[in-house]
């Protein structure tokens, strides 16, 4: 292990330097849709049929293609304001927070900070939740196999939470987004796997069944105010399993060029939102095919705990194992931002400025600092235990839906567009885009405040 020291040299133009002083941008069109398919489909993905099943039909469809549309319609904004005013030559905005800092100014630079940390962190608990979920479900399913369906096969979330939070930890020694394609492409498949045996499972289901379950209106109630909570959180779920933009920047910023980062950032989010979005569909539609007014919050645990149960355990772990890519996708974005702000902050400080050169066997070498080891394992800490306190598998993927989806997805993007643009007020295209915020923010506010009033309910019952 070797120790050097961090030096701000000017690199710009240098070979194998980017214009702004980088290493130069490796990454490709098929990196892009990796780190996107390891961003989207993950735990939003097994709530997809509980969603189907609050909403019915009709509506989970249109509002899951509705949701795909308003995603591919920001990423294809958010491309846009990579480069100030040129694609090819224009100062680079290597992160939402950069962008936003440039188009509108420091004020709104704060608010979106917040938001977008906010719903980062977030999604780093809901993975800390749903990865114990999964590893619960696998043991009950390995006891049930063996004890029969009528043994009390009662596991703990702790522990398992603890676990994943150790596998973080390590994994946090990653630097950053530029070198982690390899676990995207990872975790990328294990999505594909997963979420194929999940449809696979739930067609299976809906043959033995020989009917398709469900109804148009969804799972009913007796209470009506109760499905209105209901449906607006289940509407809070669906808007979580889009929630990429929120680091479409720091994905476009691995992009090599030429051709233009902005060109190759728009298929990728046209490849992999198509990809996806066919998954969601299927996986919701068929998960409330197969169980009706039935439907479980996590589709997997409702094959649960019968054969095969060898599928439904390898299934699971796969999810464990994207979810561990997942985690760092979410969460390299605040560990850039902090290593950025403390470098700046405290320039002469050994304790962040030096780092040291490992090098394991048969792996590359890479620094680390003593800084990075402390501030990484504290946050990894902070998720696993905000997760261990807050267990709620559907509520607490509402709220960060709902949390996120407006003002993250639509309104700065939108207002960035404008900006760049220099949109006319009262436009054609100012009245479609600001008419569209409108529509989802107020669809955001109903969400979350269906998703904290199920929280409530849970905590109390």
């Amino acid at each position: 292990m070797t120790m050097q020291n961090s030096l701000q040299i000017s690199t710009s133009g240098a070979p194998g330097y980017d214009d702004d002083g980088r290493a130069k941008r490796t990454g490709t069109l098929w990196s892009a849709v990796a780190h996107i398919i390891t961003a989207i489909i993950g735990a939003g993905v097994l709530s997809l049929a509980w969603s189907t099943s609050q909403l019915g039909w009709i509506a989970a469809p249109l509002f899951l293609v509705f949701c795909a549309i308003v995603t591919y319609i920001s990423s294809f904004l958010l491309s846009d304001c990579y480069r100030t005013l040129d694609p090819l030559t224009g100062k680079r905005n290597c992160s939402y927070m950069a962008a936003v800092r440039i188009y509108l100014g420091n004020k709104r630079t704060w608010l979106a900070g917040f938001l977008q940390y906010l719903s980062l962190y977030g999604v780093s608990i809901a993975y800390v939740i749903t990865t114990a979920q999964c590893l619960r479900a696998i043991l009950k399913s390995n006891c049930y196999h063996k004890e029969g369906h009528q043994a009390p096969c009662k596991y703990e979330d702790t522990i398992y939470m603890v676990l994943f939070g150790l596998v973080q930890v390590i994994m946090s020694f990653i630097p950053d987004l530029h070198t982690m394609a390899w676990l995207s492409v990872v975790a990328a498949i294990m999505s594909f796997t997963y979420s194929s045996i999940g449809l696979g499972l739930g067609i299976t289901t809906v043959v033995e069944n020989e009917r398709i379950m469900g109804s148009v209106t969804g799972v009913p109630t007796s209470n009506s105010a109760d499905k209105f909570w209901l449906v607006f959180q289940a509407i809070g779920d669906i808007a979580f399993a889009y929630p990429y933009t929120v680091i479409l920047l720091e994905i476009q910023d691995t992009l090599e060029s030429p051709p233009p980062e902005n060109k190759t950032m728009k298929k990728a989010s046209l490849i992999a939102l198509l990809i996806t979005t066919f998954f969601y569909l299927c996986c919701g539609c068929f998960g409330y095919a197969a169980f009706g007014n039935e439907t479980p919050g996590n589709l997997l645990t409702g094959f649960g705990f019968y054969e095969p149960y060898w599928l439904i355990d390898f299934a699971n772990a796969c999810i464990v194992l994207h979810l561990v890519g997942g985690y760092q996708i979410y969460c390299q974005p605040i560990y850039g931002a902090v290593d950025q702000w403390c470098l700046k902050k405290y320039p002469n400080v050994g304790f962040v400025n030096n780092f040291y050169q490992l090098k394991l066997p048969r792996l590359p070498a890479f620094q680390i600092s003593m800084f990075r080891i402390c501030f990484r394992t504290a946050y990894v800490v902070s998720t696993t235990g905000v997760a261990i306190l807050f267990p709620y598998f559907n509520q607490v993927l509402g709220v960060l839906g709902a949390l996120g989806f407006w003002p993250l997805v639509l309104y700065f993007p939108i207002e960035m567009y404008f900006v760049q643009r220099k949109i006319e007020p009262w436009s054609r295209k100012w009245i479609v885009l600001r008419t569209l915020s409108f529509i989802c923010f107020v669809v955001s506010v109903l969400a979350l405040a269906a998703s904290l009033e199920g929280i409530i309910r849970e905590k109390l019952s």
